[in-house]
């Protein structure tokens, strides 16, 4: 108990350190950030910049005369309340973004996690069960080609192909915008659609890393003597590939793939950014842009603990599923 308590400790010292970092860092960033903002709303509404800048600096509650460590003072208290800043652009909470925004990327994110990771640990099985089949060298090369491939170069040829070429698939969006959100199945329909070209994008380029991982993993273990006594018992080979290597094996990748959730959620930006898919990452997107830095830094923040958390979720779990494995002080 005492070691989880540490790692929690550590995870939350990490936050602060990236928290502090990023405050200092915007505000020191060449240029006026408050100035640029001012302009924009002077050349877009008509507005003097006196009033301009007075409106921004309202809306942030920023007041130029305060020393920059009273700034940082009334910035950890208000994240200490839950409150992660403010957007400029949409005009509302960064909380508020992110209950918009957060079920889309979890949605995408899960469901293309699992699916990979499911056809990855068959695939994986299947190729160290049957070494030297047509499986190796096939899934070797597909991992070569979305190894080298980056994401958003697969979604692009997806979205040519499917969308706009074919038209199976819908262009941009979550969901139909002329269909009323609700339990129906044209609304599910609409959902599942939008979705198809984002999962089918992330399944693709991460499945071959988690065949190749569990290849690894389950070479190791048919090397076991469990697995010879099993073959001396005269049990069935599917059996011995499931519930002898298979089990056994997959426990380092359940570790990885806590990992790989925080670190999907972390880089959907490019994808949702391809697929217009109005999710976290296309929000961070559009804050990068738009140089909405209320918005970019809330949204890092939040990123960055999901990262952090997912680690400290995978050594947790995995001491749990491996009671050989201990965490270490």
């Amino acid at each position: 108990m005492l070691v989880i308590l540490k790692r929690i400790g550590i995870a939350l010292f990490t936050i602060f350190v990236i928290v502090s970092l990023t405050f200092f860092l915007v505000r020191k960033t060449p240029g006026d950030v408050m100035q640029a903002w001012a302009m924009d709303l002077v050349q877009t509404y008509s507005m003097t910049y006196e009033d301009a800048l007075s409106m921004v600096q309202s809306w942030y509650s920023y007041d130029p005369h305060q020393p920059l460590l009273q700034q940082y003072i009334t910035y950890i208290s208000g994240l200490l309340r839950g409150d992660l800043g403010k957007s400029f652009i949409y005009k509302v909470s960064v909380n508020e973004v992110l209950v918009r925004a957060l079920p889309w990327t979890a949605f995408v994110v899960s469901i293309s996690l699992f699916l990979s990771f499911g056809i990855g640990i068959l695939l994986g099985m299947a190729m160290a069960w049957k070494r030297k089949s047509f499986l190796d060298p096939l899934v070797t090369a597909y991992a070569s080609f979305t190894g080298a491939t980056p994401d958003y170069i697969t979604a692009l040829i997806l979205l040519i192909i499917f969308a706009v070429n074919l038209h199976i698939f819908p262009l941009k969006g979550a969901y139909d915008a002329t269909i009323t959100p609700g339990l129906t199945w044209p609304f599910i329909k609409s959902v599942l659609m939008h979705a198809a070209l984002p999962i089918a994008a992330y399944t693709f380029e991460h499945a071959a890393s988690w065949a190749l991982a569990m290849k690894g993993s389950a070479v190791g273990v048919l090397g076991e003597d469990y697995i010879m006594a099993a073959r001396a018992r005269g049990l069935k080979e599917g059996r011995i590939m499931i519930h002898y290597m298979g089990r056994n094996a997959i426990l380092p990748l359940v570790t990885g793939l806590a990992i790989s959730l925080g670190g999907m959620v972390g880089g959907s930006a490019l994808i949702e950014t391809i697929f217009s898919y109005p999710g976290i990452g296309w929000f961070f997107a559009e804050a990068l842009t738009k140089r909405d830095f209320g918005l970019m830094q809330g949204l890092f923040l939040f990123l960055a603990a999901s990262i952090i958390f997912a680690n400290l979720l995978a050594d947790i779990l995995y001491s749990v599923l491996d009671p050989r494995i201990k965490l270490e002080g």
